[in-house]
């Protein structure tokens, strides 16, 4: 076999044969960008995009044409470097017990492609990124972010003492839907807090997709995961969390006075999440890991009908329609 010194390891399950890392990034760097999840940039898409619908719901909000593109920008560059660090912290805890699942085994600390050294100076560059960003928007959304690292740094420990780690990893990945709206007005309001809460619904609901791909080993180990916990009814469970997940949405962005087209974006959104649901077989993980990723789409979707309303509004307002 040839060694992972080489850079040519198996790759992480999830992560699929000929993906960029594998194919074209130099071999030293190979298993910091593992670590970093670089193979399987679907985390940070989810991670991205309640940044992304804040900021657009804020501009319809504000009455702006559009977006604030420095912010959009700043708010990619952070989600890859928080998704990276959360990855990359995740994998220091959680090194034992990858070893012993199936899909996690092959990633860097578990297979010993990076020693503990290395992966805690890769984990201090990703949070100087990180806080470079941040340190980049105004007081106040400074104030927010910083108000969500306790919950990123306990997320990988929640699995070991619950069997809904998925609602923890939900508020951490939803913390976004306040920071975009928080950049443009400096304070949180409604309709933030309404994106936050269907967030973090949307989240629970593709994280027990994902987990499916998990359970029997995570029974084996011992640890919790809502896959395990409803298991014959997760059909049901995210259907209820996907039918919340709208029904907020639709709250957030009435509260915030969106019109026709970010309401077509939203039916786009949930036309997708229904077809996870009808779609969805839990002793399939390669279907399960198909629909989770096609909640990128769905994401996209749900942002460019903001987008657009904002675009649309700003016109109706200046009398251009």
């Amino acid at each position: 076999m040839t060694s992972w010194r080489d850079g040519a390891v198996a790759p992480v399950a999830d992560a699929g044969a000929g993906n960029w890392v594998d194919r074209y990034a130099p071999a030293p760097l190979r298993p910091y960008l593992r670590l970093a999840r670089a193979d399987r940039p679907i985390g940070s898409w989810l991670l991205l995009l309640p940044c992304w619908w804040s900021t657009a719901l804020a501009a319809i909000a504000a009455g702006q044409t559009y977006p604030n593109p420095w912010l959009l920008t700043l708010f990619a560059v952070g989600a890859v470097a928080m998704r990276g660090a959360g990855c990359t912290w995740n994998d220091i805890l959680d090194r034992d017990i990858d070893r012993q699942v199936a899909r996690t085994r092959n990633r860097p600390l578990a297979s010993g492609q990076l020693g503990l050294k290395a992966a805690f100076a890769f984990l201090a560059f990703q949070l100087a990124v990180g806080v470079a960003v941040l340190l980049s928007l105004p007081r106040f959304a400074i104030v927010t972010g910083i108000a969500s690292l306790g919950v990123v740094a306990i997320y990988p420990l929640m699995k070991r003492i619950t069997s809904v780690p998925q609602v923890i990893l939900g508020i951490a990945f939803s913390w976004g839907a306040l920071m975009g709206w928080a950049s443009v007005f400096r304070s949180i309001d409604d309709p933030a807090l309404l994106l936050f809460a269907g967030s973090v619904c949307w989240v629970f609901g593709y994280d027990t997709i994902y987990a499916q791909q998990d359970k029997e080993d995570d029974a084996l180990v011992g640890v919790g995961s809502t896959a395990l916990l409803f298991g014959a009814h997760s059909r049901l469970a995210i259907a209820l969390a996907y039918c919340a997940c709208v029904l907020l949405f639709g709250c957030a962005l009435a509260s915030a006075g969106a019109g026709l087209l970010a309401a077509l974006g939203l039916i786009g959104f949930a036309v997708l999440l229904y077809r996870q649901v009808k779609r969805l077989d839990i002793a399939d993980g390669t279907l399960c890991l198909v629909l989770f990723k096609s909640n990128r789409d769905a994401g996209l979707i749900l942002f460019a009908g903001l987008c657009a309303d904002a675009l649309l509004q700003r016109a109706v307002s200046a009398g251009l329609i």
